[in-house]
């Protein structure tokens, strides 16, 4: 049995960071009710793949939704509304991404739905939570890339402020999002309450970059781009250009670099002044770089890989997605899982990691817009004919 398994989710969020948080729990056997617009998830039709877009199942939208149930609601209308509240009674977690106040504003907030079930925990993911000056404030990955100070420590010192190619700070407040909302089930077994759980993406940025934010709070350093450089400082933990491509390499100790050098043909240069230790090093990183590129020139990244590797010396070549997916070590942990569905096998991510009992995984591929309706307001007590005369007026 896996470890949320009986646990319901009524899952309110769209987007990214909301549907990212509920995909873990839901990966973990919870049984996440996905609440969505008549028109379904925004990410259901980005056009990043035409066909996909039309058939509302965007490969942004499936990254995140598999085991999920989808209902439509029109939660604009009382009828709505009340059938969020009989789904209440039976639900352990409410989970919603919307601005602060939202889900008041329809009565569908935490006083109202805790006042229902009491042991309800009520997860709220925003930009900037529900106190301080900007709680009100729209915020979007990029803008909390921007405004964390990410971006600032992102990227070549000569190109300016770079934000990472992914959406960093939606995926970092799922995430926190489904530790506090774990958290908040734990503490649950003990009290026999549930409890409101604040999540403001900023905060969990900041909380992300621990050893920057503290290089400034304790030691008044302001932390500055280092391109490729790794947070160490160390010359020899950067990116290296090779034949035909780059390396990373990641060495740190004295063993390590002695072991770079004697396997890249230059055991001169132990015994260079110029590089007698660290410092020096740093001091002459330009002349060190210039030694370790130009030995690398002679071979591509893949085979001075195996070549440091098998010496002992840290590094990595640099993958693309296309080529990561198909690696042996992904495929031995099945991190990529084939999901049937009705378009035919799909491979998805599931979680990072493992257990010995019980393990995440994806059962159920990621629901059409609406598919579950009938199912769950049937669970909720619904007759087939009130169904029907939601469905007459647009409730559902």
């Amino acid at each position: 049995m896996k470890p949320f398994a009986g646990v319901r989710i009524l899952d309110f969020t769209r987007y990214l960071a909301g549907p990212y948080g509920t995909y873990q729990l839901a990966l973990m056997g919870a049984d996440v009710v996905k609440i969505e617009a008549r028109e379904g998830d925004e990410t259901r039709s980005l056009l990043v793949d035409k066909a996909w877009a039309e058939r509302k199942m965007a490969p942004s939208f499936l990254a995140v939704n598999g085991n999920k149930r989808s209902i439509t609601l029109d939660l604009r209308r009382p009828a709505a509304v009340e059938v969020v509240k009989r789904l209440v009674i039976g639900a352990d977690v409410v989970w919603e991404n919307f601005r602060p106040g939202v889900m008041d504003r329809l009565g569908l907030g935490y006083e109202a739905l805790s006042a229902l079930n009491p042991r309800l925990v009520y997860c709220g993911v925003s930009g900037f939570g529900r106190t301080g000056p900007e709680r009100e404030t729209a915020a979007f990955d990029g803008k909390l890339q921007a405004m964390s100070g990410i971006m600032s420590i992102t990227g070549e010192p000569s190109g300016g402020p770079m934000r990472a190619g992914f959406a960093l700070c939606d995926t970092i407040g799922g995430l926190t999002a489904a530790l506090a909302v774990a958290s908040a089930l734990y503490q649950r077994t003990h009290t026999g309450h549930g409890q409101l759980v604040d999540v403001a993406m900023l905060d969990a940025a900041l909380a992300f970059i621990p050893g920057p934010v503290s290089e400034y709070t304790v030691a008044g350093l302001s932390p500055r781009q280092i391109g490729n450089g790794s947070v160490s400082r160390k010359p020899t933990a950067s990116r290296f250009r090779c034949g035909g491509g780059f390396i990373v390499l990641a060495v740190l100790t004295e063993k390590q670099f002695v072991n770079l050098m004697r396997t890249l043909g230059r055991p001169d240069a132990l015994d260079d002044p110029r590089f007698k230790d660290w410092a020096s090093r740093t001091a002459n990183e330009p002349a060190l770089r210039e030694i370790i590129e130009g030995a690398m020139a002679a071979d591509d990244p893949r085979t001075w890989e195996a070549r440091l590797t098998a010496a002992d010396v840290p590094c990595g070549s640099i993958w693309k997605v296309h080529e990561i997916v198909h690696h042996p070590q992904l495929e031995h942990r099945d991190v990529l899982q084939t999901v049937d569905t009705r378009y035919g096998p799909l491979r998805l991510v599931g979680a990072g990691f493992r257990f010995d009992h019980g393990s995440p995984g994806i059962d159920r591929e990621p629901p059409t817009l609406g598919e579950h309706t009938e199912e769950i307001l049937k669970e909720a007590g619904y007759s087939v004919d009130e169904i029907e005369q939601l469905r007459r007026d647009a409730v559902v």
